[in-house]
């Protein structure tokens, strides 16, 4: 992969058409979720060649727990094993992982394998992967508003001077940049509630090409597609 320009800083994707892969492979759903985490560390390796600095994931979306059991316990496992196996190779690349959701509901050993890998790559600096996992943008916000309300109750903030500063401030991961460019595969165009707030001025592409054959040249395409954005950001272009 070759990118002649600076790469988006924070690149979110959502990960979308495992199931659709294995059926056109004659295979169980399971085995496309096995094959889409081969798609992410293609994706993880190459973003952090070209100097992206975040890359955010969508892993496992609170919706998702409307999948069937058997396939809610395959992906669970599937993320923590990936979890154990991938952090000590990013801790040696020098890439941090955080994991951004409600981990509430998740399992004592699923989220023992989220707090060492997080642990195990904390001193990471040349690029930020941040996996999604019971995530939605909804609850993201709602966990904000909490959090604010806490705040205005503590006499901390003012309910009345409450701005966009303060709101970001207040966020379940607060030093989450915005998104600048939002990739999703398979053909669906929608957001599926993620990263709703960081998403406000971020380029989306799209493309027909199922997760688990994404790789670089999808990465190049979308990049390319990027850099002939004019991003305005509400003001005039420039050109």
């Amino acid at each position: 992969m070759s990118t002649a320009r600076t790469p988006p800083a924070h690149v979110a994707i959502i990960m979308d058409g495992n199931g659709r892969w294995a059926q056109q492979h004659l295979r169980p759903r399971a085995f496309g979720h096995k094959a889409g985490r081969v798609a992410v560390d293609r994706v993880v390796t190459a973003c952090a060649k070209v100097g992206v600095k975040t890359l955010s994931l969508y892993a496992f979306s609170t919706e998702n727990w409307r999948r069937p059991p058997h396939e809610v316990k395959i992906l669970m496992e599937l993320i923590e094993t990936a979890l154990r196996e991938e952090a000590e190779k990013m801790r040696k690349n020098d890439i941090r992982l955080r994991v951004l959701g409600d981990r509430t509901p998740l399992s004592a050993s699923l989220c023992n394998a989220i707090d060492e890998a997080e642990a195990l790559t904390a001193d990471g600096t040349r690029m930020n992967v941040v996996l999604a996992i019971n995530y939605s943008g909804q609850w993201a916000l709602c966990e904000t508003a909490r959090r604010l309300a806490q705040a205005v109750a503590r006499g901390e903030l003012q309910a009345d001077t409450i701005n966009e500063s303060d709101f970001a401030a207040h966020r379940p991961m607060p030093d989450l940049p915005p998104v600048d460019l939002l990739i999703r595969s398979s053909g669906e165009m929608r957001l599926s509630n993620f990263h709703l707030w960081e998403l406000a001025y971020a380029e989306l592409w799209f493309t027909d090409v199922l997760w688990p054959d994404f790789g670089e040249a999808q990465l190049d395409a979308a990049f390319a597609a990027y850099h002939h954005r004019d991003r305005r950001f509400g003001a005039l272009s420039h050109t």
